[in-house]
């Protein structure tokens, strides 16, 4: 016998429907491209997404069709989250720190119909627009006043697109498994890979995340995403605002220390997220002024682990808590968060703090667990590391258009990630599967190492990589960019390790750089490293 309660599809639309009627009033603030601040409320944002909807569906855009953006966090781009997924169109968010290149490639794969643009990414869009082959319309993501001359024709502007039409659109009703969004991996082997969400998966991924164990998001929040809305959809913040209630503050281009420190001040942000790497730009910026944060409490750290100096400095000197999190593209990417068990509140300071390295406990819907190399399932012991393997209903089942094949190992997604669990289930990657050191048959872990070499004073970055080593197989090279003005030599780098690792897990040698190479999404390029270093000689050789 069937359960007798209404059928009402998981919607993305039904988000921005519950904001305008119950936040109507909450503020959300832009800083634009144009120099000036914007505000306006979810009441605008919804009747703003209705508008644009009408105008979608004016530039020929069907349902099932895929709109493309280059954009930075603002308003306009919020409109579109909404406006394209409402009407049952799929929003496809396009990297911009990508090679040229490869945005043809993946707006081709794609097959985009329409791309807008913020001003920013101008050079870019000329550059590709004669080469991508669906791309109907070209829309820039500002007014009539700050329209470029280009060299694209046709060219439209978003402000005059969005006044055309009026605010009249009944968000269709269609099935919840239809798709919704699309963002593409680098992650993989070969070329990027399309994740393709639903509106099932993404209303399931935006309950979980919002609840308390996990982000603990509510209308209390004043919510800054620094992480992009092209990288996975800001790790669903967009999503969760609107269901929460949450004041929201865009970032727009202007990520450096100062401008962001600006924000979080005047706009009284109580939870911001972003990978390590912009934090260590505002830290950076922070310390050296002798400022504090009046108002942010949280902060989400993601995209890689967060330094244990990082989550200190943090804590125990601007009393902001850091909440490690973990996941994927493929994930929706929301995975692991490490919120403490009341048993972990009772713990001395050095046994939380190794509790919060860690990347933290599945999130309710998300189900895990580790492998040996034969397949066979690893005991969570919390010492004992496999390959990690996740399934869940905001977890893909295949790549776009079926790139790759099919990737599910017995109905479980490999993620690439080493780790292991403890008995409480909080789950910590020790590496990539691609970045791990197998040094005489031994796993070293590259992040271990790096954790340590960024504690010291003096290092502003750090990276570890395997060297191939005649006996050894492998053996970890350590790359270190100081910080301006420090003074570090190799002797002094190595001998910081004593006593913290062990002592066979030492770099063999240490080389220092200007730079260190990051991806799209922020993240240290250990490829394009060992790339920079496979001829490099140990000294131990």
């Amino acid at each position: 016998m069937n359960g007798q309660m209404m059928q009402q599809p998981l919607l993305i639309s039904s988000l921005l429907v519950y904001a305008e009627r119950h936040h109507g009033e909450q503020e959300i603030v832009s800083r634009r491209i144009e120099g000036d601040i914007h505000r306006y409320t979810y009441r605008d944002l919804a009747a703003r997404s209705r508008r644009m909807a009408n105008a979608l569906a004016a530039l020929g855009v069907q349902a099932g069709a895929t709109v493309a953006t280059l954009a930075w966090n603002g308003y306009r781009h919020m409109e579109l989250y909404y406006a394209v997924s409402g009407s049952g169109s799929i929003l496809h968010t396009l990297n911009p720190r990508l090679h040229p290149d490869q945005v043809v490639y993946i707006a081709d794969h794609a097959e985009d119909q329409v791309l807008f643009f913020d001003l920013t990414f101008l050079p870019l869009v000329e550059a590709i627009a004669s080469r991508v082959k669906t791309i109907r319309h070209f829309v820039v993501m500002t007014d009539r006043a700050h329209m470029p001359a280009s060299k694209i024709d046709g060219l439209l502007c978003y402000e005059d697109l969005v006044d055309a039409q009026d605010d009249q659109f009944a968000w269709p009703s269609f099935d919840e498994n239809s798709a919704s969004s699309l963002c593409y991996t680098s992650g993989t082997t070969g070329n990027p890979k399309g994740v393709l969400y639903s509106h099932r998966s993404t209303l399931l991924h935006t309950y979980a995340a919002a609840l308390p164990d996990a982000l603990h998001c509510s209308a209390h929040d004043a919510v800054l995403p620094v992480v992009p809305m092209f990288h996975v959809n800001a790790w669903g913040l967009p999503y969760i605002a609107c269901m929460v209630g949450a004041k929201l503050v865009f970032p727009g281009a202007a990520l450096d220390g100062k401008s962001l420190h600006d924000l979080f001040e005047g706009e009284r942000v109580t939870l911001s997220a972003g990978v390590p790497t912009v934090w260590q730009g505002l830290l950076a910026y922070v310390e050296s002024n002798n400022l504090t944060f009046s108002t942010m409490k949280r902060t989400i750290i993601g995209g890689s682990a967060c330094p244990p100096t990082m989550m200190r400095t943090f804590q125990e000197k601007y009393g902001v808590f850091v909440l490690h999190v973990w996941g994927m593209t493929e994930m929706s990417p929301l995975g692991t968060v490490c919120n403490f068990k009341a048993r972990n509140l009772e713990q001395d300071s050095a046994e939380r703090y190794a509790v919060q390295a860690k990347q933290g406990r599945v999130v309710f819907g998300v189900d895990m667990k580790v492998v040996d190399s034969l397949g066979k399932e690893i005991p969570w012991d919390g010492e004992t590391s496999g390959e990690l393997l996740v399934r869940g209903p905001w977890i893909v089942d295949r790549y776009f258009k079926g790139e790759g094949g099919n990737p599910l190992i017995d109905g479980w997604f490999p993620t690439g990630d080493v780790a292991n669990i403890d008995v409480d289930g909080f789950m910590q990657i020790t590496d990539r599967a691609k970045d791990v050191i197998k040094s005489g048959g031994e796993w070293i872990s590259s992040i271990d190492i790096e954790n340590v070499a960024v504690a010291h004073p003096a290092v502003a970055m750090a990276a570890c990589i395997g060297i191939v080593h005649p006996k050894w197989d492998e053996r970890p090279l350590l790359v270190v960019v100081r910080k301006p003005g420090a003074e570090l030599a190799r002797e002094q780098m190595l001998e910081f390790f004593d006593g913290k690792i062990a002592k066979w897990w030492t770099p063999d040698d240490v080389v220092f750089a200007d730079t260190i190479p990051l991806g799209a999404t922020g993240k240290m390029q250990k490829t394009k490293l060992r790339e920079l270093y496979c001829a490099h000689r140990l000294p131990t050789v």
